[in-house]
């Protein structure tokens, strides 16, 4: 598990979160987190493809129900925001997505 960036993402409540980057495919702790699906684009910035949170990162991504949304948007990093309580994820999960209205957050 090798951190290629950090960068920090706005809600729309104006509250700011780091997230720690890691190329897509990277094993995981059990660990409980927000996490972002990202497309690093040409010019070194990130675009946001989905926003999530999960008691254990350590499930694969590659089943994750959005999957296809993922390769057919470019995928190629994922963004990890550790928080362990379920409540305080879900808030900053909401929070994200009403801000970033990522693609594969879309029914």
């Amino acid at each position: 598990m090798s951190k290629e960036d950090t960068i920090t993402m706005q809600g729309a409540s104006g509250a700011s979160y780091n997230f720690d980057v890691y190329r897509w495919g990277t094993s995981f702790k059990p660990l409980g987190a927000v996490y972002s699906v990202l497309k690093k684009n040409s010019d070194a910035r990130y675009s946001v493809l989905y926003i999530g949170q999960t008691g254990n990162l350590d499930e694969r991504f590659d089943s994750h129900h959005r999957a296809a949304c993922f390769t057919r948007n470019g995928k190629t990093h994922i963004g990890i925001h550790l928080e362990s309580g379920e409540q305080t994820r879900l808030r900053k999960e909401r929070d994200l997505i009403d801000n970033y209205n990522p693609p594969c957050n879309k029914a």
